[in-house]
């Protein structure tokens, strides 16, 4: 029995190493430093409302065999409609993903300067990050062999090891349970905290996961009877990596300092507090969120961009191949340089910020055709919870375009 367990564990842990990215980490150290354990009841939100999206990406996956932008091209019939729908995903998706992969590959290069100190060197007048490079090539390496089976193994290991040192580091903090359990159930929004409620529930409901975590579940899945798999991968795994992201906070609540602005500055400052051991602990989640992220921000683009254009879905083809290396790359470059550019972000933040509303809305009504999902197609309780994460996601989306214009 825990040997099948075992084997049908798959694109849940993948889904939660996409989002437990080196972001995901900063913000919930910012959250856990500047409110302590009070926005815990935002990642609790934020679990409930991925599981309910996340299932149905996984649903879709296992019972049409298709992928979430396969079904777009293909269920829109007005052609100016599905142009656009395929033009803003191949936008949020696709440069977006490209926009944030520096971010992942410096995340891990972080958790890892933490520990080893800076690794620059001085190439014909350059400054590289070796680390970057490093982590670009064992990205590289896993998405080039192209056998899902080992990526998910690698990915599957890495998110366990991840889980293990930011539990790991909570418990070291020693936590007030009553207060964090508190914190979880009780909602509240302290003064100034909104704009990091809205952050912990945005980097946990990613639009691109929905499309990654389709792809996958077909992938892995070809019968409708594995149905039930995919529901307990995804319940256990979004759980875990939502209890992952709340012990960061937990554990950044240990340090009520305005001046922790990123997980490096949490590992400096849990050091004297709780030893060097919190120091190493963290340092390694932070190296595991930022490689783990960095492989599937590129994977989930290559299945988006075959989707869209209608390409073949196959992780050795060379167009699937030309995405991911493409985004690979440029994370790798950007990363490798420290350059990051803002405008580029920024686009990538109001474009994921249109998406979200648009394809949890596109979800929900594809989830209820009879013709692509029969017998499976959404329950009235499945609609319900559907709807109120587009509310969230329409109400995310409004505030993130406004936040990156200033307008709050």
């Amino acid at each position: 029995m825990i040997k099948n367990f075992f084997k049908n564990i798959g694109p849940g842990p993948l889904v939660a190493a996409a989002f437990i990215g080196p972001g995901t980490v900063t913000l919930c150290t910012i959250a856990g430093a500047n409110f302590g354990y009070a926005l815990l009841w935002a990642m609790v939100l934020s679990i409930v409302a991925t599981i309910v999206l996340q299932e149905m990406a996984a649903r879709l996956g296992v019972i049409s065999q298709k992928g979430l932008s396969q079904v777009i091209r293909e269920e829109i019939r007005n052609p100016l409609l599905r142009n656009f729908a395929i033009i803003l995903v191949i936008s949020a998706i696709v440069v977006g993903n490209a926009a944030y992969e520096a971010g992942n590959i410096s995340g891990g290069v972080l958790g890892l300067q933490t520990l080893l100190g800076n690794t620059y060197v001085d190439i014909l007048g350059f400054r590289l990050e070796i680390m970057a490079l490093l982590i670009g090539l064992c990205a590289f390496i896993l998405l080039y062999i192209g056998n899902y089976k080992i990526l998910e193994r690698v990915l599957v290991g890495l998110v366990i090891f991840m889980s293990l040192a930011f539990v790991t580091t909570a418990i070291i903090t020693k936590p007030n349970i009553v207060e964090v359990f508190k914190g979880a159930f009780i909602p509240s929004t302290p003064s100034e905290s909104i704009l990091t409620v809205i952050g912990l529930i945005g980097t946990t409901v990613v639009p691109y996961n929905l499309f990654l975590h389709a792809s996958l579940a077909k992938t892995k899945w070809k019968q409708k009877s594995d149905l039930s798999f995919a529901r307990k991968d995804t319940i256990i795994a979004v759980i875990l990596g939502g209890l992952v992201s709340m012990c960061i906070i937990i554990s950044a609540s240990a340090i009520q300092d305005q001046s922790i602005n990123n997980a490096t500055d949490l590992a400096k400052g849990l050091e004297p507090l709780f030893g060097s051991y919190a120091k190493y602990f963290l340092s390694i989640g932070l190296f595991a969120a930022g490689i783990t992220s960095a492989i599937t921000a590129p994977l989930a683009a290559a299945f988006v961009a075959s989707g869209c254009l209608g390409w073949e879905y196959n992780l050795k083809s060379t167009k699937f191949r030309v995405v991911w290396i493409f985004i690979l790359a440029l994370g790798v470059i950007f990363a490798s340089v420290g350059f990051k550019s803002i405008e580029v972000i920024k686009f990538a933040q109001v474009a994921n910020g249109l998406l979200l509303p648009v394809i949890a809305g596109f979800l929900l009504w594809v989830m209820n055709k009879t013709e692509v999902l029969g017998k499976y197609k959404n329950s009235l309780i499945q609609n319900i919870l559907g709807f109120v994460v587009v509310l969230i996601a329409i109400f995310l989306g409004v505030k993130g375009i406004m936040s990156v214009f200033n307008m709050i």
